[in-house]
């Protein structure tokens, strides 16, 4: 696992990029970023397990390096799914063809937006809505519901905001405490943080449970949260 060092240089100054300096750190920069990152992997896994349909398929959409799409692999063992995962960097796409290579999974080159979702029985959308532009997340999350089958979930994780302006500071207050704990220096923190502003728009929970009703769920939990980071689970 190579260290994520970017944000020691003004490199990505201009916005945050899913490029191959990103995608070559991308493992150790998403561990020490997002707190529960491990355990949402792990319940991936877990509902995969759960709710996989036998000859159904499995997406992880914005897949990056595919530690998701493994994931549903080792889930839904048994069940003769099939798993797909796309990303629209070329870079992670490599990266993650070569770290599933010896996996029985599809791996596309693709936007999620003009991905075509069928015979789905597990979705899963693991920090990547929070990088779709707003007006496009109801159209993406109502494709996803109507390629679903019957039963079928999405899990959908998060960066989240905070209606109250004083919880939202205490929980950014956190995270960041969070990354110093994980050794990025104050100075990389700022950095990120002006790279990301424009590029990751979160919202508030109720924002999300509001917008899969919208898509067509009919009913929306969240299972895990840490700091501003939630995971929740959508079923068709």
């Amino acid at each position: 696992m190579h260290h994520d060092s970017i944000y020691t240089s003004n490199i990505h100054s201009k916005g945050f990029v899913f490029d191959d300096k990103v995608a070559r750190v991308f493992a150790d920069m998403i561990r020490r970023s997002v707190p529960g990152y491990g355990q949402t992997l792990q319940m991936v896994e877990l509902l995969a397990h759960e709710y996989a349909q036998a000859e159904s398929r499995l997406y992880d959409l914005g897949c990056s390096l595919g530690a998701a799409t493994m994931a549903l692999s080792c889930g839904s063992v048994g069940k003769k799914c099939h798993i797909i995962g796309v990303d629209n960097s070329p870079a992670m796409i490599d990266r993650c063809k070569e770290t599933l290579k010896e996996k029985s999974v599809e791996i596309r080159c693709q936007d999620i937006l003009d991905t075509d979702i069928d015979h789905a029985s597990v979705v899963v959308l693991n920090f990547v809505l929070q990088f779709v532009a707003k007006e496009k997340r109801l159209g993406l999350l109502a494709k996803i519901h109507q390629g679903l089958k019957p039963g079928g979930v999405l899990i959908l994780s998060e960066k989240i905001a905070f209606d109250d302006a004083d919880e939202n500071r205490r929980q950014i207050e956190l995270h960041e405490a969070f990354k110093r704990a994980q050794g990025y220096s104050d100075m990389e923190i700022s950095r990120k943080r002006t790279a990301l502003e424009h590029v990751l728009i979160p919202e508030t929970t109720n924002a999300h449970h509001d917008r899969l009703i919208q898509a067509g769920f009919s009913a929306s939990h969240i299972w895990f949260q840490c700091f501003n980071f939630v995971s929740m689970i959508a079923v068709k």
